[in-house]
């Protein structure tokens, strides 16, 4: 068994511990926990800066193995290494994701595959500018309830409900690859599908998933919207895209994907190529079994095996 990162913490799915060396030099993939739960958009604090901890926890009971992938045993192909936590401020929202972007800049260098547990979603914005910092024109691949995409929260401009509404104005973003993916529900605002169809950003319904012939072709005509015109595309996942049948240590959110068509489609885009992902917003305080924050192993095996699969052809 690898080294604990820290207390009682393993590394995620038993990878190899470099948080204190940095060496990246022996991995295929990074893992990176961003502990974070900036401004509060509803209710009041939902614990999801516990995230990468449970996250972790919950991985020490998986192999990699995935027998409905063709038995395929991803950690025969991958090595994976886990690099800690980035050292986020709770009282200093503009710090931290100062922070976030200088240490995921770091990790892109390398141009290895990047995992990022959240943490809430406020911190796709700064990973995905730390990408663009190298001069590389991105798409983002964002499966979500919700758009993400207003200005601000109380005079908090990276708030989880703002991080879109950033990379709509970052110049290394495309904006009409950004493809948000799987929106439904009423907790969305008018002013959100105004605000992407605005930045020519492009929404797939989960009525247009659901109406699909084959989700497997559907993944890939989203890709390839994705893709056109940039150089690599990243995937941002937002926990809330699951019904909540699916999802209780997340967001309320009915009438969304199910665990299989989530994983289908993290394994189809990877299969296509993706640069990095994050999964986000899993609250523990809220779901005793921790059933999502389990999940986000197997989502992340599934994309693991994708990547394998780009990579050999």
């Amino acid at each position: 068994m690898t080294s604990k990162l820290y207390g009682n913490t393993p590394c995620f799915l038993d990878a190899l511990n470099i948080s204190k060396s940095k060496d990246l030099t022996e991995v295929d993939a990074v893992v990176y926990g961003v502990p974070w739960e900036g401004a509060v958009t509803w209710g009041d604090y939902t614990g999801c800066e516990l995230g990468p901890k449970v996250m972790r926890l919950c991985s020490a009971r998986y192999s990699g193995y995935l027998p409905e992938l063709d038995h395929i045993d991803v950690f025969e192909h991958i090595k994976l290494g886990d690099i800690g936590d980035i050292d986020v401020v709770p009282a200093d929202v503009e710090e931290t994701v100062s922070r976030i972007e200088k240490f995921t800049e770091k990790l892109w260098q390398s141009g290895k595959f990047l995992i990022g547990l959240g943490g809430d979603h406020g911190v796709t914005f700064p990973i995905v500018k730390a990408l663009t910092n190298s001069g590389k024109k991105v798409g983002i691949i964002h499966l979500d309830a919700h758009y993400d995409n207003l200005p601000s929260h109380d005079g908090d401009k990276f708030a989880r409900c703002s991080p879109f509404a950033r990379l709509y104005e970052v110049e290394g973003v495309r904006n009409e690859s950004i493809i948000h993916t799987g929106i439904h529900g009423p907790r969305n605002k008018p002013q959100s599908g105004r605000n992407a169809k605005a930045a020519g950003a492009v929404t797939i319904t989960i009525n247009d998933i659901r109406e699909h012939q084959d989700i497997r072709i559907l993944a890939d005509e989203i890709y390839a919207m994705a893709s056109k015109d940039v150089d690599c595309v990243y995937l941002s996942i937002c926990s809330d895209v699951l019904d909540y049948a699916f999802n209780p240590g997340g967001p309320v959110d009915g009438n969304g994907l199910t665990s299989f068509e989530l994983v289908t489609l993290v394994h189809e885009f990877c299969k296509k190529g993706i640069i990095g992902m994050d999964f986000v917003e899993v609250y523990p305080q809220q779901d005793p079994n921790q059933f999502s924050a389990h999940l986000v192993s197997t989502v992340v095996l599934h994309a693991l095996a994708g990547v394998i699969k780009n990579r050999i052809g």
